[in-house]
Order: structure tokens, then C-alpha cells, then sequence
């Protein structure tokens, strides 16, 4: 019977037709700020009844032109899977999400989700809860016993070495395994993951997700081998050759430096100094009699500890809040975070319509954590000339300008000097890219405001005259973004590869860089993005080495290198 002549079965064929009227938005809960501060669990109560999910996933509205599609690079089938979860066939769901997605436990974690911003209904309400529902979806998958080893059933004799196990080339190495290949993921650190293990905080990111993937890809057949750095312990022309095809996928690990007077003081650190460090240390590594453990994290403590410090951060993006989540759980005395970009507003901006990622003032859980645990520190913000500190106490000061570092005794630091800043030069025309470091609104030390990736006209930063002050600091945190790949690492010369005008390692519209057989996938080529870019990515580019193996590819390619997110 068509829908046509039968209204019932039409209203049967969508989630619930009437849902997004009549159900509010409910966010998945998180656990209360003073338990969660004491220990490095996950920041969710991922314990929300499942019906609560399901009614979420009914406020879809099936749109005719879901661009909540467009919104995510994966391309993931959103109204399909909330249809499902409405209907509570969670088994159908999980193949429908792992259909576009092979990770969707980080991606419902750890993405900003740039697919409810997309979201129709988020024209005039609020959006639906996609991120919350792929989580579940994921979590239920996996305590159900839904996802299982896929290995393939066909093998086709050609080897595949993948450098680099981040989210890109964990993807690109599982689609390739399954398309018959046999691939060894190689990673310089001791521990596969890359920057889903040392880079994101246990509290975001449970590292137990990660090892049940790893886990379903070895019973899969893809080899791993840590502790191996290629173009130093491994000679990278040799792999080549020893190889039909090899991705590099090792990310764009250079951070963003400052260069102000002071930056030599010791208690200085990039973050990516710090956050493996503590990582490690919930892992049980770090050196025993190092100071700040905590409740949940293993005796012994991070080397680079917040323990009874005065912090302060420079840098307005996911890994400076990373830093913040960090600095609470390790006892930090206070914390400061500062941002040079000026206080956005809670709305969209005129220039970021909709469907495009805004750049709006979001208050993610470590900021919730400081403005109830510690609180802005220092005096007089609200009255004095330029910074503009965050509202209801948040530890953030907007428009803050990093002039340099005060020395204290032993050569360590003792205070940052900063100022307010102004922008000068011609408008730029709308938001950046959506989510990580990009709209997080890193601060670049040569004053100049990032161009985004769609080639705007930039504006420069500088100091404003007359509103300079110091702030105390025992530990700085540099969470400024990341430049790209490393140029030094004996990868770049070995495989002949060049970067681009952008800093990342350069590679045609088929991911090929440098010498034949050689591709490039994640943010080594596209430079520093989100969790969903890498997989697509990873996803685009094994279908890319397939093809160029075996002459044809029935492998998903979400993506091409020149793709961008929706900008305004």
C-alpha cells in the first residue's frame, strides 16, 4: 500500500512526525562536578534510559534534503539511524552508523558535531541530540554483541604499511584490511592510538574504547607494531619497497609557538608536552614519586603536574579545554584561560548563517568544572581596560593579547604579561572551520587572525595601548593549534614528499604524495582538523590505495583532499 493513499502508513515511515513540536531537547546528563573532578572517568552519565535516547532520535524530522548530511564529512545516514533508534531496532541502527562510520564511539564523543549545526531544525530550535544518539547507538552495539571481527573472506596477496595509528589510519588501515589487503599500522610511541591515546584526556575519551577496536581489528587481521618510528628506526624508502603501497597518516604534530620575551622560562609547555603526560600517567608510566596523582589515576602522578599551581593557559580551542579538564583534576591552585579572540556572542553571528558551523560562546565541561571548582582568579577584570573575562564567573578572558613572561627565582616563571586586543585590517567574512583548533580560536603568536581554509582576507592582532597587566602563573600552557606535519622526521625526505603552501605534506586528488605508491590521509595533508575529517579521510584514501592496486575499488570514499567544511 503507497503511503499515498494510506496517511497512517506515512506517518509509520518517518520517526515520530510530530516529535520535534512536542519533545523538547534533552542532552545526555553529566555526572556532578564534584564527583567527576576526583576521578578521570568519563564526563557523561552515559547511563540515560534508553528511552530518553529514543525520543530524541523521533525529533528528526526526515527532511527531504538532510544537510545535517553535508555537515559531516563522513556523510553519515543521520535521519536513517534515528528512524531506527525511535523504532528501538538497535541492532539495524549499528549497521546503519558503521555503514559511513568505523568508529562512532569516538565520534560521538569526541566530535563537535558539526551536523547539528546542519540540522533543519536548528534553523529556529534547538537541534536534534545526533551526537548523544550515535553514542548510544555505538554502546549499545557493543554490549549487545553486535559488533563483530569483519575479516575479509578473499585475500589479495598485496601489503599495505600505514604510519600513523590516529583515527585517519586506524580507518584507512581497518577498510583496507577488510578489502582483502594485509596491513601493518606502524607508530613511533610505545602504544597504538596516536592522538586518541596520549592526546585526549581519559575523561573525554576512555582509553577501554580504544583497545576494543584495536582488539576487533587484530582478530580482523591488521598487524600493529609500536615503538617504531619511521625514517629513523625504520628506513621509509626500504618500506616502501618491501610494500605495494604505503599511507602516511602521521598527523600534523607541530605546535604553534609563541614568541614573546620569557617563552625560555621554565614552566613553560606546549600542551602536547602535557597531556601525554598525564595520560600516561592514568596508565600507570609516569616515574614513581612524580607529584599529582589523583583519585583514578594510577600512583605516581604526571612528570608535568598542575598540583597546587597557579595555571594559566593560552589558547581558546578543544585541546586548551583539554588542558583546563586536565589541570581541575590534578589540583591545580587556580586556572586561567585566555583567549585572543573577543567574546562571541551566544547566538549565531550574521555572517555564519546557517548550515555553517558557528562561531558562538559554547561551555564545554571543563569550563563548567572551573567556574565551580575554581572560579575566575585575580582582580578588577570587569573594570579594567581591554581582556573581557567570560560570563558567570568562567575562567575565560576574551581578547586577551600575550605580551610575554615575568621570571621568578630558579629561572622558572613567575607571571604572564598581557593586554587587551584589536583587530585592524579588512573584515574577514564569517566563522572558520568547525570545531577543533581552527574555531576554537587559537592564538597566533605573530598576531595575525587565521585566514580559515577558504581564503580570507586575514586581520591583524595587536596589543592595545594603555591596557597591559600581569597575571601570577607557576604553569603555562601553550594550547595555540599545530602548524602541520613534521618536515624533520625523515618521513618527508625519505618518500620525496613536499608540502604545500599551507605547511602539510602536498598529494594529488587521489591522496598521492611524493614517490609512487605513497599516500597521504588525515591531517598531515589537510592540516589540523576534526576527529570525523581523519576517518573520512582514512576512509577516502584506502579506497584511493585499493583502486590503485587492484585497478577498480568498491571501497567508500567520503571525501576527496580539496573538500572543505561548509564556511560562510
Amino acid at each position: 500500500m503507497s503511503f499515498d493513499s494510506d496517511p497512517a502508513g506515512l506517518e509509520r515511515g518517518v520517526t515520530d512526525p510530530k516529535g520535534f513540536l512536542t519533545t523538547p531537547r534533552r542532552d545526555c546528563a553529566r555526572r556532578p562536578v564534584g564527583e567527576r573532578v576526583r576521578d578521570w572517568h568519563e564526563v557523561y552519565d552515559r547511563q540515560t534510559l534508553l528511552p530518553v535516547i529514543g525520543e530524541q532520535a523521533g525529533r528528526c524530522m526526515d527532511c527531504g534534503i538532510p544537510f545535517c548530511h553535508h555537515g559531516c564529512p563522513l556523510g553519515n545516514l543521520i535521519p536513517e539511524w534515528n528512524d531506527l533508534v525511535w523504532r528501538e531496532d538497535w541492532a539495524a541502527a549499528s549497521e546503519r552508523l558503521h555503514a559511513t562510520n568505523n568508529f562512532p564511539e569516538f565520534t560521538g564523543r569526541l566530535c563537535p558535531a558539526p551536523c547539528e549545526t546542519a540540522c533543519v531544525l536548528s534553523i529556529n530550535q534547538p537541534a536534534v541530540t545526533i551526537k548523544n544518539v550515535e553514542a548510544a547507538i555505538a554502546d549499545q552495539a557493543w554490549a549487545g554483541g553486535v559488533v563483530r571481527p569483519r575479516p575479509p573472506r578473499v585475500r589479495s596477496g598485496k601489503s599495505v604499511a600505514v604510519i600513523g595509528s590516529g583515527p585517519a589510519g586506524l580507518a584507512c588501515a581497518q577498510q583496507l584490511t577488510r578489502g582483502g589487503h594485509l596491513v601493518t599500522v606502524y607508530e613511533r610511541a610505545d602504544r597504538i592510538g596516536g592522538l586518541l591515546r596520549y592526546g585526549i584526556p581519559e575523561f573525554r575519551l576512555e582509553k577501554r574504547y580504544l583497545d576494543r577496536r584495536l582488539e576487533q581489528m587484530c582478530a580482523e587481521g591488521t598487524q600493529f607494531r609500536a615503538g617504531v618510528a619511521v625514517g629513523i628506526d625504520l628506513d621509509a624508502a626500504e618500506l616502501r619497497r618491501r610494500n605495494d603501497a604505503v599511507v602516511v597518516a602521521t598527523g600534523a604534530t607541530v605546535p604553534r609557538e609563541l614568541p614573546v620575551p620569557g617563552r625560555e622560562l621554565a614552566g613553560i609547555h606546549q600542551a602536547m608536552e602535557y597531556l601525554p603526560a598525564a595520560n600516561r600517567a592514568c596508565t600507570g608510566d609516569a616515574a614513581p614519586g612524580a607529584a599529582g596523582s589523583v583519585a583514578g589515576c594510577a600512583a605516581g602522578g604526571a612528570p608535568v603536574s598542575a598540583d597546587g599551581l597557579q595555571v594559566v593557559i593560552v589558547g581558546g580551542g578543544d585541546t586548551a579545554a583539554d588542558c583546563l579538564g586536565t589541570a581541575l583534576r590534578q589540583g591545580a591552585a587556580s586556572v586561567i584561560q585566555l583567549d585572543i579572540n573577543p567574546l562571541p556572542g551566544p547566538d549565531r553571528a550574521p555572517g555564519q548563517p546557517w548550515p555553517v558551523y558557528p562561531k558562538s560562546f559554547r561551555v564545554s565541561s571543563a569550563h563548567q568544572e572551573a567556574r565551580e571548582v575554581a572560579g575566575l582568579a585575580g582582580t578588577d577584570w570587569d573594570g579594567w581596560l581591554g581582556p573581557q573575562p567570560g560570563p558567570d564567573g568562567d575562567v575565560r578572558v576574551f581578547s586577551a593579547f600575550t605580551l610575554g613572561f615575568a621570571a621568578g627565582p630558579g629561572g622558572r616563571v613567575r607571571a604572564l604579561r598581557l593586554a587587551g586586543t584589536e583587530l585592524t585590517g579588512p573584515e574577514q567574512a564569517g566563522g572558520e572551520q568547525a570545531g577543533g583548533e581552527q574555531a576554537g580560536g587559537e592564538q597566533a603568536g605573530a598576531g595575525q587572525a587565521g585566514t580559515g581554509l577558504a581564503g580570507r582576507v586575514p586581520r591583524q592582532r595587536r596589543p592595545l595601548p594603555g591596557s597591559e597587566r600581569e597575571v601570577q602563573a607557576d604553569l603555562v600552557l601553550l594550547a595555540l593549534g599545530f602548524t602541520g606535519p613534521e618536515p624533520d622526521s625523515g618521513v618527508m625526505d625519505q618518500f620525496g614528499l613536499r608540502l604545500d603552501e599551507r605547511g602539510n605534506f602536498e598529494r594529488d586528488d587521489d591522496f598521492g604524495g611524493g614517490a609512487d605508491g605513497v599516500f597521504v590521509a588525515g591531517d598531515a595533508g589537510r592540516g589540523a582538523s576534526l576527529v570525523v575529517w581523519a576517518i573520512a579521510e582514512g576512509r577516502a584514501a584506502a579506497a584511493a590505495v585499493d583502486r590503485y592496486l587492484m585497478g577498480s575499488t568498491g571501497l567508500p570514499a567520503p571525501v576527496s583532499p580539496a573538500d572543505r567544511p561548509l564556511t560562510a
